[in-house]
């Protein structure tokens, strides 16, 4: 294993090469550019971030009303579940009540198509005979003696 130098031996750098180095100065073919070249890149920069600003700003509205919307879709959703899960226990409990004693007693008394015990059922006849084909046919009707 080796040992760090120690700070005698360390390389420093000379103090001329201290100082600041220019990237253009040092490059040949790279020109030094003007403060209008530096002025018009900032502005095509500036333009660039406050474009992709405008872009995020109006993407997280957009957003934020599918969310409102996409809330609101679930409430009503969950609403109607609810409902729905009240029919089905309502319903899972008159079908057991209906198989426990006394469940058929219950259903007819629930009935209101029955007969009370303390009536009578009336019955209404026709004075007039009706003829034999009291409901209507698509039969034509035929002729006695005449065979079709």
């Amino acid at each position: 294993m080796s040992t760090p130098p120690e700070r005698s031996q360390r390389q420093t750098l000379p103090p001329e090469a201290k100082t600041e180095l220019s990237v253009v100065e040092g490059t040949p073919g790279l020109r030094a550019s003007s403060p209008t070249q530096e002025l018009l890149y900032g502005g095509i920069g500036l333009t660039l971030k406050i474009g992709l600003g405008l872009l995020a700003a109006v993407s997280l509205v957009r957003l934020a009303g599918a969310y409102q919307e996409r809330l609101d879709r679930y409430g009503e959703i969950s609403a109607v579940l609810e409902i729905q899960k009240a029919k089905l226990l309502k319903a899972q409990h008159r079908f057991d009540s209906l198989f426990r004693i006394g469940g058929e007693q219950k259903l007819i008394q629930e009935q209101d198509q029955w007969i009370a015990p303390n009536r009578l059922r009336v019955v209404w006849k026709q004075l007039t005979p009706q003829p034999d084909n009291a409901f209507p046919t698509v039969e034509q009707p035929t002729k006695p003696g005449v065979n079709p």
